[in-house]
Parts: structure tokens; sequence; C-alpha cells
């Protein structure tokens, strides 16, 4: 992947032969309680780390309470045993697996942090690096290298520390970007040749699959992502196959970005800022990526204090913040790091993108979660964070929540509004649940109703699009358990001689009690649907049909309504049409009607369906009897 071993070191040592010192005498230049730096995840100097290790295995009293820092470690990291307790205390900025039990043993430490402000730290002193053990390439013709896939805060760290360690690595990548230093201003040099940690993707199950599917609604072609690592956002970025001019401004780079990049999803062409590169601060990947990004112009890596900076990201239009959470609650907070306590991974750059992606023009945030943990024995959605937990995104953070479930938009909501819709999206089998601790904090309607059970659950299948005589393609789907702000506006929207022909009835009103009716339904006994559009980027009902099955007679009641304005455009046609297609997959025999004698449109459309209807007056009002057989020639 670089220039020849000899290129490497042997002109080099002759001009600089004290920094080709044994590693036995460079590490005699670490003191006691002095505080060391050591490249992030796959970056990691594992040859310079493990000479450390053998160093202090060699001689116990060669270093005291050394502090050694890292982002986040993917490696070697004997150093959290509690045998190197004497030796050394790990402090990391993120939490990984390898550190994890160290960490909530009380034997290592973390330092909560937006990974933007760790650069600022170094600066001021706040935090002193008194050595930096990093990994680089080989050195060019101008004694350049590179820091490859590990810029992030190395870069700050270089600059802030008193010593300077480097591995010279030939399988280290030429990355473009902030990632060169000069081999003069290095202090010592261990040329050593290894293969580069790999980060393998997580092969996605079908739950995250699922979920990636309803995140790829969400992102439009032309959006700037930010997408972080796991099974489920290797999902996400499977689902982003069909999308267009994608961009790409992340702290982390992996396998799946690239995959996408080389099928031409991602080609940056319609970036704000760093037009036609992708931006990164390190990459996670594998073997095939690191050979791909090396010396590759269109890849770029920035610090930290650049990718990460909620001020740059804002100056990005379009910019989509894809994340994940160990929890959130029916308010909107979020917890990414901790949960009762107990210390999971760390604030990271998510909170970075939330919020910079909040302030970029037509930016958006995305929490996607699984709906369960532990195999489905707890919900990720909660009635509220347990204590102990650390809220990482607050309730003005996100946007969409997405599960298997579906996704919820918060921006904007009330709290009993943001409940319900998180509630809709919540495994089925909590549900139940989450209802009865809503009510007890006084979050939904004390008076809300809930069907248990699988009768209950969003039949997602039935939804599909019909093209209504305006040209517009509209929404139909069943009605959802947090629907009912729609139907409220809906309802309130038609005019008083539209009610009048609904309803047959003076009432003007429509209260919460009535309005469950139309949304908290026993799918297997009745269907509503909404025929729905997006208006100014939001949803609204201009439809609404039903049908409630007597078992006795397998007729069911059928009834619609159609907003003023889309009156005359075929949306009650297309509603009966499709309420009598749903109807008929259940076996029923046809439909019984009330129509109000004046309704003469009402009755055409009856009658345009072709079947055998049969009609009785009574005091002005129509008793339909519609079978699904074909009329008589």
């Amino acid at each position: 992947m670089q220039q020849s071993k000899d290129n490497g070191q042997s002109c080099w040592e002759a001009v600089y032969p004290s920094k080709f010192a044994p590693v036995h005498e460079i590490f005699k230049n670490i003191g006691r309680g002095n505080k060391l730096f050591i490249s992030t995840g796959c970056g990691e100097p594992q040859y310079l780390v493990n000479a450390l290790i053998r160093y202090v295995e060699s001689d116990p009293k060669a270093f005291a309470d050394a502090e050694i820092f890292q982002v986040w470690t993917l490696g070697v990291a004997v150093y959290t045993e509690e045998k190197f307790n004497y030796n050394f205390r790990h402090n990391s900025f993120f939490i990984s697996k390898k550190s994890r039990d160290s960490v909530n043993a009380g034997l290592a430490d973390y330092t909560p942090v937006f990974l933007s402000r760790v650069p600022d730290l170094l600066r001021r002193r706040q935090i002193r690096f008194d050595a930096a053990l990093i990994q680089t390439s080989l050195p060019d013709k101008n004694g350049n290298v590179s820091l490859g896939i590990s810029v992030d805060i190395c870069k700050a760290a270089i600059e802030n520390s008193g010593l300077i360690i480097v591995q010279m690595n030939a399988d280290m990548p030429r990355v473009h970007g902030d990632t060169f230093i000069n081999v003069k201003d290095i202090d010592y040099i261990i040329r050593h040749d290894e293969p580069l940690l790999e980060y393998a993707p997580s092969v996605p199950g079908d739950i995250a699959r699922q979920t990636g599917r309803y995140v790829s609604k969400i992102v439009n072609d032309g959006d700037t992502i930010q997408i972080g690592y796991g099974s489920l956002p290797n999902a996400i970025l499977e689902n982003l196959k069909d999308k267009k001019h994608l961009g790409i401004h992340t702290e982390l780079l992996t396998d799946g970005v690239v995959d996408l990049i080389k099928l031409g999803v991602i080609d940056n062409s319609r970036k704000t800022i760093d037009r036609g590169r992708t931006v990164a601060s390190f990459c996670m990947g594998t073997k095939k990526t690191y050979h791909y990004i090396d010396d590759n112009p269109e890849m770029e890596f920035r610090t930290i204090e650049y990718t990460n900076d909620p001020l740059v990201i804002s100056r990005i239009h379009n910019m989509t913040a894809i994340n994940s959470a160990l929890q959130i609650d029916l308010t909107g907070q979020a917890s990414v790091e901790s949960v009762e306590g107990r210390f999971y991974s760390g604030i990271g750059g998510s909170a970075d993108f939330m919020r910079g992606a909040l302030l970029a023009p037509d930016g958006k945030t995305i929490l996607a979660i699984e709906s369960t943990a532990r195999n489905g024995e707890i919900s990720r959605i909660v009635p509220s964070l347990p204590s102990g937990t650390g809220v990482t995104f607050n309730r003005g953070d996100i946007f969409y929540v997405v599960t298997e479930y579906g996704f919820a938009y918060l921006h904007g909501k009330n709290i009993r509004e943001r409940a319900m819709d998180l509630i809709a999206i919540a495994h089925p089998k909590f549900r139940e649940w989450l209802v009865k601790e809503a009510k007890k904090l006084n979050l939904i309607y004390t008076d809300q109703a809930f069907i248990p059970g699988v009768s209950s659950e969003y039949p997602e299948y039935l939804e599909e699009y019909r093209q209504v005589k305006n040209g517009k393609s509209l929404l139909f789907r069943p009605v959802r358990i947090n629907d009912e702000g729609l139907v409220k506006e809906f309802f309130y929207s038609l005019s008083d001689q539209s009610l009048h022909k609904r309803f047959m009835s003076s009432r003007k009103d429509m209260p919460h009690k009535l309005r469950q009716n139309f949304v908290i339904i026993d799918y297997t006994k009745e269907l509503v649907v909404l025929a729905t559009n997006i208006i100014d980027k939001k949803e609204h009902i201009v439809g609404v049909g039903q049908f409630s099955i007597d078992e006795s007679s397998l007729f069911a009641e059928v009834a619609f309504a159609v907003r003023d304005d889309y009156q005359g455009c075929g949306v009650g046609s297309e509603l009966l049409a499709y309420l009598t297609v749903q109807a008929k997959k259940k076996g029923l025999h046809g439909f019984t009607a009330d129509v109000l004698m004046e309704n003469q449109p009402m009755l055409r459309l009856f009658e345009k369906m072709g079947f055998d209807i049969r009609k009785t007056l009574d005091d002005g009002v129509y008793s339909l009897v519609m079978k699904f057989e074909k009329q008589s020639a």
C-alpha cells in the first residue's frame, strides 16, 4: 500500500538516527504519573502498545500511575486489567466493549465530553499528554507521514504532547486531508509492518433490516448523512442503495459507506461544503476499505473539531444525522451512554451531529433503535428514563424515532402526542404496559383506550398509494393509535354541511371520547382507512373511510367522509373501492349504509360500483344493502 521498506526507513534513519532508538530506550523517556495518548480504534499501534506492555512486565516498577487516554479502544487493552493497576489507569472518552467492565468496576475511567470539544481541552492544557503513541503510514519523499485511518483527536494530541512516538506501518493508508505530520516533528520512530485492526461489518438481522427500511423512507435524494457503526447502521446503509446523490459528512467511515460510494449512491455532488469529497475523521472497517481510501483524493479525513463542530455541520443543507440509543422515554429523552448507573458507551460525536443537524437548513435528526433489548426481554421505549441514566439527547434533539414497527415524528409535538407516537412504534407486547404507565404519569389522557393483543397491531401491508382525479397520489393507510390529532384536525376542517351528511346530526364537535372510536380499533372486526396527503411537509387527512363487521350476517356497515376542498376529486370513490377490496378479502358478502336522501353524490358513488344494490327509504334516509355481486343485465 505504501513505499518500499528502504524508502520508509533507511534514508530517514540516516538523516535522523536518534529517532530510531531501540524500544526499551524510547520508553525510558516516560516517567511516573505521565499521561499517554494512544490512537483511536482500528488505528491503534498494536506492536507499539504490546511493546509497552512487555516493557512494564520486564520491569514492573518502570511506570507508576501512568494514565492512558483513548477515544475508543478496539484492540490491545491489557492495561485495563487489574494486574496492571499499579502501572496504568485507563481513561477513555468513549467506552468500548473491551473497557466497559473495567470502567464499571472502578478500575478505569470514563470522561464524558462532546468529541468536538476534546481538542480544546488539550490546547487549554486542561488535559495534557506527556507522550502520544500513534501509528502512521510510511513517509513520502518530503518526509510527510499520514495518520491514515485515525485523525480524530490524534492531530491535537500530537500538537499538545511532550513526546511523539510513532509506529510506521506500510499497511497504514495514506489518506488525504488533515492527516500529515513530518518526520522532523516526531521524537521516536519504530518501524513495524502489521495488518491494521479490522472492524468487520455485523450482519443485520430481520429486525435491523426492517428498521433500516423505515429509515430509508426518511432519507431523501441529495441528503448529506452521518451514521455510526454496528448491525443497525449497516442495515440502514443497505436500504439506501436506491437513493441518488447522497453526501457524507461524518466522524466515522465504515465499509457500508464505501460500498455506497462504489455504487455511485454517494457522490457528494450536492453538498454545500466540501462538495465532491467524502469527509470523515476516522475509519473502522476492513482491508478492502483501507485499500480504497489509500491516496484517494475524493476521501478527506479532517480533525474532530471540524467534522463534529455543530456550526460546521449547520452549514450543510439537508444534513441528516442518524444515530442510535440504549433507551428513549415517552417524552423524547434518550440515553446513549448509560442505563441505571451502568456505563455502556459515551456521548461520543452523536450529540454533536444531532445538534448541528437541527441548525442546518432542512436538516433532520433520526434516532434508530430496535424496539427491545436482551432478546426481547425489555423495551427500549420506556415511560421514563431510570434513575442513574444519563440523558444524551434532550427532548428537543430528536425529529424522528424509528423502530422495526415504524417511525414517530416528535419535532414540534406536545408530550401527549409524543407519548402516543412512541407507544405506536414500541414492541406490541409492551404497548399496554406503556399506556398504563403513561396514564399514571399523566402523559396521556387518563381515559385513553387501548386494545391489547395482535388484533390491534398495525397492518402495514394494507398501505397503498392511489391517484385521484386532481392528479395527486394519496396514501391510503389504516388508522394508527396515535392518529387522534390528525383525526381531530380532519373533522374540524369539515363544513357544517359535510358533518351533517356524514353523521346525520346537528352535532358540531368531536371530543376526545368520540375520536377514540376512530383510532382505537380491533382490525379483525373493523377497519378505518385514512386517505392522506403531505402538505407543507406535514401529513394531513383528506378522507376517512370505515367499515364495521356484523359477524352474524357477514355484512359490514360502511361510511366515509371527504374534506370539502377534495370533494369531487374522486377521493370518495377510491375510499369505497379500497374498502370493498379489503372487505372481500375478509370473505364479507357486502356493505350496508345509511345515506341521507339529499346526499345524491354519495348515492351515485355506491351505484357506480356496479354491484347489486337495494334501497329502502325511511324518513328521508336511504338504507342501502350492497351485495358483492354484479348487477344482472
